[in-house]
């Protein structure tokens, strides 16, 4: 065989060599299939190229593409150890497994991206959970200093004490801390609601002893706050209080009496319920009699927030109904037309609103009360009657007040106009007081141009204190020991003159009244 010959197949054979070597690279690193064809092709196309590579040439390719695939796998091989780094420390502090992966081979390209996105997401859980770790730690040492607590068991030490980097911010922990705060905040709020308790009894007992403000205000510094160091001095306050109070044990009593009494008007309690509390009637101030009148406050005071809303509803309409028979009231008063500045028209607005907000609100308040009957399986009484019957009976009581006063209006009106059919009326518009000027002697009064003698019988005159004497048609004897009256025809003829003017005078008595009446020649007056 020629020396060229064995070149060739040596050539040849490196060629495979490289082609088996190159595979091995892609496969190391992980070069998906379809990409080793590509690769294969492109190395094919160097091989049958035009120009006709050389040998020397396509070597010297081959080697290049080999470090490039090198320094490939040493980036990868070194991303891997970084991520795998950082995913342990991660883990650690989150208290979390590894990622799993294989480091005895080079990472694709794909399974490093994956590897990127767990550690990431690592670092947004250990962002976040130490966000919650150090937010709940604020709020667990504000309690401990509110608590004056100071930390007895090891994990609220580590919490407190320790290093904020070198707490373990597993599931467990976080779950743990939130437990430890809300233990503390309970205990916060019962010591909170300690202190406003022992607040409440100290201002009742100022108010029941009588305090003066100067001595109230040497404790005003302890009437905020909820520490320890101030519910101790609450404390000390209420005791030094209830021995005051021991010393004044009437003084004491006599004060709860004004409140029970006050109780007892809110809830509407009736004589025979007042009555019911035998204790509020005795003369004896003894500790027992306190206690009694401590406990009956107690069982008033929480009677009445339970049912607030049904008794402020029921104020509400008292107040609206006593108003509106008020209105009611000044509706047949007649001096109401003589108001000045509108008030007239702003009653009438007034009652017509209360005409209609008034059955709204006993619609309402029937239905509370019937939820509350049922919820209670009990009536539900204002001042010893069901409330619905007591406004019943109101409205009752209403209409039969309007209807005794109109039939007192009508008998009234009957009696004044048999009155005045008997004896004459007075016209309701006001005249002038007349004076007892002298009359003509003889002159008649022309009435619708018709001469009418003075001493017709149903006349008109006009009487001594003004206004006009209506004559009634009802004929009448004379009074006892006159003479007849004499009634003059309408002839037209004229009175004599010669008679002179208040000749003489009589006196009528007509129901018990006198009047007096002056005596014309030919009739009386």
């Amino acid at each position: 065989m020629r020396r060229s010959e064995v070149l060739a197949e040596e050539s040849i054979i490196c060629l495979q060599k490289a082609l088996n070597h190159l595979r091995e690279i892609w496969e190391s690193i992980g070069i998906p299939e379809d990409q080793r064809l590509q690769r294969t092709e492109v190395v094919k196309k160097h091989i049958k190229e035009e120009g006709e590579t050389t040998i020397l040439q396509l070597e010297k390719d081959l080697r290049t593409q080999v470090e490039l695939m090198r320094k490939q796998k040493k980036e990868r091989k070194q991303e891997l150890k970084l991520l795998q780094e950082q995913d342990q420390e991660l883990c650690e502090i989150l208290c979390m497994p590894h990622y799993e992966i294989d480091i005895t081979s080079v990472p694709s390209l794909e399974e490093l991206n994956q590897f990127r996105q767990h550690v990431a997401t690592l670092r947004e859980t250990k962002a976040s959970r130490r966000e919650e770790f150090v937010d709940i730690k604020r709020q667990i040492i504000l309690c401990m200093e509110e608590l004056d607590h100071t930390p007895d068991t090891s994990f609220e030490r580590d919490v407190v004490c320790e290093d904020e980097d070198a707490f373990c911010l597993s599931l467990e922990n976080i779950a743990t801390l939130q437990k430890l705060l809300r233990q503390l905040e309970v205990r916060k709020s019962q010591n909170e609601a300690a202190c406003e308790g022992l607040r409440a009894q100290i201002r009742e007992l100022w108010d029941r002893l009588q305090i003066p403000a100067e001595e109230r205000e040497a404790v005003a510094t302890v009437m905020t706050g909820s520490k320890a160091k101030v519910k101790k001095a609450l404390q000390l306050e209420v005791d030094r209080l209830e021995e005051l109070k021991m010393q004044n044990m009437k003084k004491v009593i006599e004060a709860i009496r004004v409140e029970l009494a006050q109780y007892w008007d809110q809830c509407f309690y009736s004589q025979e319920q007042r009555q019911a509390f035998a204790p509020y009637y005795t003369e004896d101030y003894t500790e027992d009699v306190l206690q009694l009148h401590d406990a009956e406050i107690v069982q008033l005071r929480n009677y009445y927030e339970v049912h607030k809303e049904l008794f402020e509803g029921v104020r509400k309409w008292e107040e609206s109904w006593r108003l509106f028979l008020e209105f009611e009231r000044k509706v047949s008063d007649p001096s109401r037309f003589r108001n000045r500045g509108g008030n007239l028209l702003k009653e009438e607005k007034q009652r017509a609103k209360l005409q209609k907000t008034l059955p709204k609100l006993e619609e309402e308040l029937k239905t509370q009360i019937e939820m509350w009957e049922q919820e209670h399986a009990k009536a539900f009484v204002v001042n010893g009657q069901n409330f619905m019957e007591y406004v019943t009976e109101q409205w009752e009581l209403h209409r039969l007040e309007k209807e005794k006063a109109k039939q007192e209006r009508q008998l009234k009106n009957k009696k004044q106009t048999e009155t005045e059919m008997l004896y004459g009326s007075t016209p309701r518009t006001p005249s002038k007081r007349r004076g007892l000027a002298p009359s003509t002697p003889g002159k008649v009064r022309k009435l619708n141009t018709t001469t009418v003698s003075n001493a017709t019988a149903n006349s008109s005159i006009r009487p001594l204190f003004g206004g006009t004497v209506y004559r009634s048609p009802v004929s009448r004897l004379p009074p006892s020991g006159s003479k007849p009256v004499i009634t003059s025809t309408c002839s037209g003829r004229k009175t004599p003159r010669g008679v002179k003017h208040g000749a003489n005078e009589e006196n009528l008595e007509l129901n018990g009244s006198i009047l007096s009446a002056r005596t014309f020649k030919g009739f009386q007056i």
